[in-house]
């Protein structure tokens, strides 16, 4: 039975347990919450939830757990290893450049359409949410705290907080590692032993990785279980209106944006996500573009032909700053609905402002799940209420899901562009018929790339 099971494609597994997941969560929904009970003659409240969804929830939130667990490390080696690599390629700044136009660029596209959706759909008029919903997020984003937030406070970006707990900054990750594999670019011979280990620890949190992303079948049944289960339709129609026009933007960007950017560079879109399509189904699923990076970088080189060297650059960059559901879409809707909930009129600045903050405020969401930090940036650069975030608060989970696979496909996409117009895309293997299971072939030993790609 688990031979079977193994042999099974992983997309397979995921949407089959896309579909169980559904189900338990509508028999959990069913069931209902557990009602309270007399204990010595004292009434005890019941809880929200009842066992199944008590269970669907357990098991999708330990899943994220450890995908979050294995963050850390992994953004760390990778950041270094991609940035040492670029020494391989021929022209490194030119593609380094590149690839951060072509993030400009889509971002720019994918917020105009969020804007002209909120415009013509007016979700802040036409929901029924109630204003006592509306209250200020615990985690917050404003220009002065993304730019402190550069500043790392220790060599990991841990941050404690008043419960004792500890978490961890992923922008100032990214700045530490960023700043050392420049580092050891320019120590040169000397930095070669510190790049071995690194490359080895990488290869070794990427195995681990691989260990939890064999779970995710499991962990998107508990997800979407759970979403479901708590959730239901009913928060999805007070805020029908909204929920669509997101879901809508990203269905532009993915079908036909990206389709198009694909065609005008003599690509054929159908190829791309039959080749990318592991990635961004497993972002649908786990929310995280960094718990996805390793299938990401995976499939854009053994099924989209772009050189590991570039490709081991260019997707862990993306994965960290490249949003176009997050970063794009949604906050330029979610700011228009909080403007128009609250009776706040926008002028042509907004709009710019809007559009300027999703292209270079981007690195501030960070690959993590959810895009409460970009939000809050964008309303509190716009001067709208923070209390407005509680009203969509019910209902992103449920977009948050398709805001990180479109950030997925964006993150596999401008690296194929970019390599087409530099002339170092495999275009046999982008061609092929044949494409590699990514799960599958993670848990193998890849061997180096032979030829280094230059350009």
């Amino acid at each position: 039975m688990l031979s079977r099971i193994r042999r099974t494609p992983f997309a397979a597994q995921v949407l089959v347990a896309l579909v169980v997941g559904v189900g338990l969560g509508l028999v959990a929904r069913a069931i209902g919450p557990v009602p309270g009970q007399f204990v010595d003659g004292t009434l005890v409240e019941g809880t929200d939830r009842n066992w199944l969804t008590s269970t669907l929830a357990t098991i999708g939130s330990t899943f994220v757990g450890l995908l979050r667990v294995i963050v850390i490390p992994l953004i760390v080696t990778a950041i270094i290893v991609s940035i040492a690599n670029l020494k391989k390629v021929g022209n490194a700044a030119r593609l380094a450049g590149q690839t951060l136009l072509w993030f400009a660029i889509t971002a720019l596209v994918a917020v105009s359409i969020g804007i002209a959706l909120g415009l013509l759909t007016q979700p802040g008029r036409n929901s029924s949410v109630s204003e006592s919903a509306a209250q200020a997020p615990a985690t917050t984003g404003g220009w002065w705290d993304f730019l402190t937030g550069l500043v790392p406070g220790n060599i990991l970006g841990l941050e404690g907080s008043t419960d004792g707990s500890i978490s961890f900054n992923v922008l100032q990750l990214i700045v530490v590692s960023v700043a050392v594999g420049i580092a050891a670019l320019k120590v040169g011979e000397a930095a070669e032993p510190f790049l071995s280990v690194t490359r080895s620890a990488l290869a070794i949190v990427q195995k681990v990785l691989w260990w939890v992303i064999l779970l995710s079948p499991l962990g998107t049944l508990g997800l979407i279980g759970n979403a479901v289960a708590s959730y239901g339709w009913e928060s999805l129609g007070s805020l029908g209106v909204f929920v669509g026009a997101v879901y809508g933007g990203l269905a532009i960007v993915l079908l036909v944006v990206y389709p198009v950017i694909l065609k005008l560079h003599g690509l054929s879109p159908k190829r791309f996500y039959a080749g990318a399509w592991p990635a961004i189904q497993l972002g649908f699923v786990s929310r995280s573009s960094i718990g996805t990076l390793p299938v990401t970088e995976r499939v854009t080189e053994a099924n989209l032909g772009v050189p590991r060297s570039y490709a081991s650059f260019a997707v862990p960059l993306g994965a960290t700053t490249k949003m176009d559901g997050c970063a794009a879409i949604y906050p330029a809707l979610a700011a228009i609905f909080v403007a128009q909930f609250f009776g706040v009129d926008l002028g042509i600045t907004d709009y710019l402002l809007i559009a300027l903050v999703s292209v270079v405020g981007s690195a501030a969401t960070a690959g993590v799940t959810g895009a409460v930090v970009m939000l809050t940036l964008t309303l509190s650069t716009l001067g709208l209420p923070l209390a407005g975030v509680g009203l969509l608060l019910a209902v992103d989970p449920i977009l948050d899901m398709g805001r990180t696979a479109t950030n997925v496909a964006g993150q596999a996409l401008v690296p194929v562009i970019v390599a087409k117009r530099e002339g170092i895309l495999d275009r046999a293997r982008f061609d092929s018929t044949t494409t590699v299971d990514p799960v599958r072939s993670l848990g193998e030993t890849v061997e180096p790339e032979k030829q280094p790609a230059t350009v």
